[in-house]
């Protein structure tokens, strides 16, 4: 027999009754029944229930355990009594007649219960990651996230694509955030930096001649952490192919990602239909470019109702460039009641309001709209509003105005909530879109002009299009949406050195510059770059999806907080005096 196990304590069954066996385990919980003790004994495959009375010569042993302690166990499998069967557990027709205990290691008090999935203060959680990774439910997401990266790994093989390695210490690049820089001894006063992603090492991958590639690589950000984003560090599906066009990339993506689904959902619906949706289309009708396409409600421009109108807010409001007022059609909505907590959620979000429209029953049995924009607008154009928005009795309408940018977050978040508030939204299925024709150029506050997504991406038109003006070139750039959050991100590549000195020229990068930062691929451009694409699919947030988690730190073994601390190692931590002269650096103190 093993000194520790000869069975793991999910594997006993009915068939091992009257074996002597040995187990090796966590006490994951003690209860005394006058004289007889039942213990759950917990290891990474299950639960098997010890019992010992006092005829035991363990007893005296086992009386005295605290929950966590690690515990051999040498005893005799026992059939329980039918009516004691435990049907959740695979172990449930046996129990361990304990003769012979030993103390593997002990446990101090807990700082948390492992017992039970109780909520406890996150930074409490954090601190002690190896006590919180014992409890099922965060155990069970990390094994989850362990075969999603297996059947991940499979599934490109099976593709055709080949799994390579790219370094972790490299160059800065400019990817959208904030770098990791690490200092270089042996090059006083030079910086390597942790890769935000292996962008261009991908892409060099291509012009080796090398045709299909995918990595499950990590990837490093210094960026502000929310639910779905961790601070650091997180992992992602690479993928880049050569010889292919955007349609040629979609079609090697998705049976990956909805056999994936398919595999790992719960059993919950993959619609198979993906449809391509145009950046600005995804703006106006959701006002967010990773739209919940389970909300069927889709906003759609009013302005025309509103221009010279007795609204006078909105009508004096469509007298400046460049505004409009967007509505937000709310189906079983049409109840003062809904409408004041529509307008407490918009002054929550910092707005004084949601003007709206609900339709109801008249007393002569038409439809008459009510409200205060209806008695300013009118029968006319309520009811012109109305048939535009295909709305009918007990349905309403919300709507907003200005600058689309300076409201369509707020206007996608309102139209997330009524649908979440109707229950328009089936929550038992999951459905993608590829949101596509991004814009490669956004104007900054300080009024330059920058990269808004990729800065590598091809620009559509090529050369040409970037003779006009940059905020008006599309790229061939496209991310993957699903329920609400962004999967994937990706593009076909620039991949001629000329085109990609005017890209970053529009952006502020002179050609110096760009041979500078990007030199390795730019000289390997000039000796025959194959046209390539690809994208990267985000580990952490598919795994969040789905074990139906909220927050992201669910499904990563160790996890930052949001403050990018790590609780329980220290980090980040102060350099020695002697680690800093060794790099030649000085730390200002804090102003």
């Amino acid at each position: 027999m093993s000194a520790y196990r000869s069975h793991t304590c999910g594997e006993l069954t009915a068939a091992a009754a009257g074996s002597e066996i040995r187990l090796s385990g966590w006490v994951h919980r003690v209860r005394d029944h006058g004289g007889v003790l039942f213990i759950d004994l917990r290891d990474h495959y299950g639960i098997t229930q010890v019992i010992a009375d006092s005829d035991s010569p363990a007893f005296a042993a086992l009386e005295k355990l605290r929950a966590e302690t690690v515990i051999r166990i040498d005893g005799r499998v026992k059939l329980r009594d039918a009516s004691l069967v435990n049907p959740k557990l695979p172990t449930g027709e046996i129990e361990v007649y304990a003769t012979d205990m030993e103390v593997l290691g002990p446990s101090d008090d807990l700082p948390l219960p492992v017992f039970g999935d109780q909520d406890y203060p996150e930074e409490t959680r954090l601190a002690y990651r190896f006590l919180d990774l014992r409890r099922d439910s965060l155990h069970n997401n990390i094994m989850l996230r362990s075969r999603v990266v297996k059947w991940l790994r499979d599934a490109m093989w099976d593709q055709g694509f080949t799994e390579f390695q790219t370094p972790i210490i490299t160059a800065s690049s400019p990817e959208g955030a904030r770098d990791f820089l690490v200092p270089s001894r042996l090059h006083p006063g030079k910086f390597y930096a942790l890769p935000q992603a292996p962008q261009q090492f991908k892409q060099l991958i291509m012009v080796a001649g090398f045709d299909k590639y995918f990595q499950i690589a990590p990837c490093f950000r210094d960026e502000d952490p929310r639910a779905d984003r961790s601070p650091t560090d997180f992992y992602q599906l690479d993928v880049e192919m050569s010889f292919v066009e955007q349609e040629d990339v979609f079609a090697a993506v998705q049976p990956v990602i909805q056999g994936l689904f398919e595999a790992f959902g719960g059993g919950r619906r993959v619609d198979p239909t993906w449809p391509r949706i145009p950046y600005a289309e995804a703006m106006l009708k959701y006002g967010s470019d990773k739209p919940d396409l389970r909300n069927p409600i889709e906003m759609q421009v009013v302005s025309d109702h509103f221009r010279g109108s007795g609204f006078a807010i909105f009508a004096k409001l469509l007298e400046q460039e460049g505004t409009e007022v967007r509505a937000i059609p709310a189906p079983t909505g049409g109840s003062r009641k809904f409408a004041d907590r529509m307008n407490a959620f918009a002054q929550g979000q910092g707005l004084p309001g949601m003007g709206y429209i609900f339709w109801r029953k008249a007393e002569d049995g038409t439809t008459e709209a009510a409200g205060p924009i209806a008695k300013a607008l009118g029968a006319e154009k309520t009811e012109a509003i109305r048939v535009q928005l295909g709305l009918g009795q007990g349905d309403a309408a919300f709507f907003l105005g200005g600058k689309p940018e300076t409201f369509e977050a707020v206007v996608g978040r309102a139209r997330n909530e009524i649908g979440r508030e109707l229950g328009l939204i089936d929550e038992n299925q999951f459905k993608f879109a590829w949101i596509v024709d991004f814009p490669m150029y956004e104007k900054g506050e300080d009024g330059r002009i920058d990269f808004s997504h990729n800065p590598f991406s091809m620009p559509q038109g090529g050369l040409d299009a970037l003779a006009g003006d940059p905020l008006a070139v599309k790229g061939y750039q496209y991310d993957l949406a699903c329920n609400g959050y962004e999967l994937v991100s990706g593009a076909i590549r620039n991949h001629r050195p000329e085109i990609m000195f005017r890209a970053f020229e529009l952006a502020g990068y002179g050609r110096d510059e760009v041979e500078k930062r990007f030199g390795g691929m730019v000289k390997a451009f000039r000796y025959g770059a194959p046209p390539h694409g690809g994208c990267a699919a985000g580990i952490d947030r598919i795994v969040m999806l789905l074990a139906d988690e909220a927050n992201i730190r669910e499904v990563i073994m160790f996890p930052m907080n949001q403050r990018a601390e790590d609780l329980m190692m220290g980090a980040p931590s102060e350099p020695t005096n002697e680690q800093l002269r060794e790099l030649r650096l000085r730390v200002l103190p804090r102003e």
